[in-house]
């Protein structure tokens, strides 16, 4: 599925003393741009409440790289990183729209939950749900085992073959 990143113009109000980014205004970010995920993939927020079915922030980490300013615009890159119906854990690149570059890397995780604070699975019990979760993920790479022990094998040229006998 392809999504849009979530764009944010970077406002005077959200600026420091040192005339930079407050670091509070990321994390802020991340569920700003986690919601409108959730919305491009079909499921809003005030749908899964309707159901019954609450996402709590059960961490969130953010790494600081570089600073940006006041009018800078900032494009968060979110990607799924794990997911198995009852815990989502989200990360989020903040990069600066104009050069390109990272400026913070994070990390959210969740979980759902029952409006009773029960956990939930969305596999089990909202299948739908979990394949629009699952239609976000990124496939994993794997190779195949003769490429793997090909890949395993040591290079080594002649030369350092015959060192390599002479000092056994």
């Amino acid at each position: 599925m392809q999504l849009r990143p979530y764009e944010h113009q970077i406002q005077y109000y959200e600026t420091d003393q040192m005339k930079v980014v407050h670091h509070s205004n990321y994390i802020r970010w991340f569920e700003e741009a986690r919601t409108d995920f959730m919305r491009q993939i079909g499921l809003p927020y005030e749908e899964l409440e309707k159901k019954g079915i609450l996402c709590p922030v059960l961490e969130a980490s953010a790494k600081y790289l570089r600073m940006l300013k006041f009018g800078d615009t900032a494009r968060i890159d979110l990607t799924i990183k794990e997911y198995n119906g009852i815990k989502l854990v989200i990360s989020y690149q903040v990069v600066n729209k104009k050069t390109n570059m990272i400026h913070c890397k994070g990390e959210t995780s969740h979980c759902f939950l029952t409006e009773l604070g029960k956990p939930i699975s969305l596999k089990k019990n909202y299948p739908v749900y979990h394949e629009k979760f699952i239609s976000c993920m990124e496939p994993e790479e794997t190779e195949e085992p003769d490429k793997l022990e090909t890949a395993a094998e040591p290079q080594i040229d002649e030369k350092d073959n015959k060192k390599e006998k002479v000092e056994e």
